[in-house]
């Protein structure tokens, strides 16, 4: 039985950037087809800011596993009981919103990964194998290792703790959630500040230390707004390299600029 794929996490491994693009309203599981052809990698699936429910999450995330786009779902922050069940039904990741502790993101990795990383609960084998039949701990290694786990830095608290942050086991990458940490240091909206590069820097430079990748969200004039330190970040080592989060409105145009400027 082959591995189940993250065509994101393959990306960032070899180095390459991983485009995903925010899904908030949409109950179509046309949408997954549509931005894998668009050119996305994955799918930003927000049950935090928009109103898909988790039924809606599952059924876009099963039809994005038959696309080719990996379906990665946000939840509220610390509602573990519908990140657990998205991940039982077609999600292959969880942002989890405003960690700003090692000891917090310690949790996040608890509650998503099956022993021995964590104590996630085994819900039976979900669509990931196409209803194919597969042991139980096959399954389990395998979604542990192709599983996205990311945790949003969105306060001046949680880029001060990026270094420790970045330093827990089973955390994959460290999303700058711009927008909200604009607004907690007082700049709401100043995309091009000095203090956001710098957060951008703090928080490169603990990933590359603690091999892990960067990312960034609530920018969606990327080739405008991002700070050269964030683009530079493709130059790390092999497997180093950003996650991005667009916007859904511009598609392909969006992501071909994207991809040329990085």
């Amino acid at each position: 039985m082959s591995a189940v794929r993250n065509v994101a996490r393959e990306k960032l491994e070899q180095g390459q950037l991983a485009l995903g693009v925010g899904i908030r309203m949409t109950r179509s599981v046309e949408i997954a087809k549509a931005m894998a052809v668009a050119g996305f990698d994955w799918l930003f699936l927000d049950m935090e800011h928009g109103v898909m429910s988790l039924e809606a999450c599952a059924q876009i995330s099963t039809a994005a596993l038959d696309a080719g786009i990996a379906p990665i779902a946000r939840v509220p922050n610390g509602e573990y009981s519908i990140a657990t069940r998205a991940l039982d039904n077609g999600a292959l990741g969880i942002v989890m919103p405003h960690v700003d502790s090692a000891a917090e993101a310690r949790e996040v990795v608890d509650r998503l990964k099956y022993p021995p990383v964590g104590h996630r609960s085994m819900g039976g084998i979900g669509p990931h194998y196409g209803l194919r039949s597969v042991s139980t701990g096959e399954a389990a290694q395998a979604l542990n290792t192709a599983n996205l786990t990311v945790v949003m830095l969105e306060t001046p608290t949680a880029i001060a703790n990026a270094d420790e942050i970045a330093a827990v086991p089973g955390v994959d990458v460290l999303l700058i959630g711009s927008n909200d940490l604009c607004a907690e240091m007082g700049i709401p909206g100043d995309f091009g500040s000095e203090r956001l590069a710098d957060a951008y820097r703090r928080t490169i430079a603990a990933c590359r230390k603690r091999d892990k990748f960067p990312g960034m969200a609530g920018i969606y004039n990327i080739v405008a707004a991002i700070p050269s330190a964030f683009c530079t970040s493709r130059r790390a080592p092999p497997g180093r390299s950003c996650s991005t989060v667009g916007s859904r409105g511009r598609m392909r145009s969006s992501s071909n600029t994207t991809r040329s400027a990085a």
